[in-house]
């Protein structure tokens, strides 16, 4: 593996979890460029709003609902859209996954860092 590939590896972890109405979710942990894009999404008032930049975040994290891609939402209403599709119970479970993962080291993002640089 190149150095290059390990970067690229390691940046674009994912985990693949069940929400309690059964659907398969893959969550990534967001990236700079992810939130710099959730920032631009937001819009200048929404940014500073951080329970709505919290629960638009974990929207973000989503990478495919039953195995059908998700694209990232690029506008207001779109992150809304995303919220209401997961509903209770997908922002649960997206949630748990990304503070599951907090504690172990391997799950970790290193945002363009090589592995063991803190960010």
């Amino acid at each position: 593996m190149t150095p290059s590939e390990a970067i690229i590896g390691h940046s674009i972890r994912t985990v693949g979890i069940v929400d309690s109405k059964g659907r398969r979710l893959t969550v990534r942990r967001l990236r700079a460029l992810d939130t710099l894009r959730l920032f631009k999404a937001a819009g200048p008032a929404l940014a500073l709003n951080e329970s709505w930049l919290s629960m638009a975040a974990l929207a973000f994290a989503i990478e495919a609902i039953d195995d059908v891609p998700v694209p990232s939402p690029a506008t207001e209403s779109q992150i809304e859209s995303l919220i209401e599709r997961l509903g209770d119970e997908g922002l649960a479970a997206v949630a748990d996954a990304l503070r599951d993962n907090d504690g172990n080291p391997d799950a970790k993002i290193t945002v363009g860092n090589l592995p063991g640089i803190p960010c």
